[in-house]
């Protein structure tokens, strides 16, 4: 299915100065309630293009705790209601008694790991290193970092989306999910990339947006040891990423970039780098 139809809606547009005359349309992303259920229970709602939302649902999922690996989840159904969608998930009754012990009322948020929690006890402020020892060169950044935009189909069109991206060591995009919110597109990519197990293989997370306390904590439950931002990270997400041990790269533009903690994974060349395969994805 074409960006357009699933992901953007035409809108009418008064535009100035109107030199043909004529009347114009603009494509506009969609953005639609949708709430997540687990076996038959209602757990959040969110904002949300509907796009890929299996892989939402899967990715969401697995950042936010609820489930453990990707097995654990047995169906997917997506039932769209008039103005709004629901991803009906079925997941084993392990998880789903653990989920009811510690069931949060979330409602009217974009996938943030803050949001609806109930106490501030509840707000982790340190993840599980990443253990993961590569070397990214700093042109593969940059190779990266421009190449984004021309692997956003619905940005280029709308404008309004973010995009989360898997890159090589050699920064070649391999995968990429857009989302009206950042954190929708890293849990769509999450979800697409974790049953193929991706991760295990080094390569770093590439961001369209800024790098927030909920993008470090997501990345980091997927095993991710490297994220590279176009724009700023807050103070929250520098010091979880310095915890956890990732290499966090902000401002990322097409001849500079910013490392904020663990540049060890960062030079200028490598030696005898080889491309590692990504076949599967």
């Amino acid at each position: 299915m074409k960006p357009f139809e699933a992901g953007g809606v035409p809108r009418p547009v008064e535009v100035w100065p109107n030199i043909s005359g004529e009347d114009q349309d603009d494509v506009i992303a969609r953005e639609v309630p949708v709430a997540l259920t687990y076996n038959g229970s209602a757990y959040a709602v969110m904002m949300a293009t509907p796009l890929n939302l299996e892989a939402l649902g899967l990715g969401f999922s697995l950042t936010e705790g609820i489930l453990k690996h990707p097995s654990e989840l047995y169906g997917v159904e997506i039932v769209e209601q008039e103005g709004s969608i629901e991803v009906s998930m079925t997941v084993s009754t392990r998880r789903f008694e653990a989920l009811k012990a510690t069931r949060r009322a979330i409602a009217g948020r974009t996938g943030c790991g803050v949001c609806g929690k109930e106490s501030l006890g509840q707000i982790p402020l340190s993840v599980m290193p990443v253990e993961q020892t590569f070397v990214v060169t700093h042109k593969a950044v940059q190779k990266a970092t421009t190449a984004l935009v021309d692997h956003q189909p619905l940005q280029q069109l709308t404008g309004a989306v973010h995009g989360a991206a898997w890159c090589s060591l050699e920064g070649r995009i391999l995968a990429v999910c857009e989302d009206v919110g950042r954190h929708n597109a890293l849990d769509k990519l999450v979800g697409q990339l974790s049953p193929q197990n991706i991760f295990e293989v080094p390569g770093f997370l590439l961001m369209s947006s800024r790098a927030s306390y909920e993008i470090i904590q997501k990345a980091a439950i997927a095993g991710i040891a490297m994220i590279v931002t176009l724009s700023a990270p807050t103070s929250l997400a520098i010091d979880l990423a310095a915890s956890g041990g990732i290499t966090l790269v902000g401002f990322s533009r097409a001849h500079r970039h910013l490392a904020y903690c663990h540049p060890h994974r960062l030079a200028e060349e490598v030696k005898e780098a080889k491309e590692v395969s990504h076949d599967s994805i």
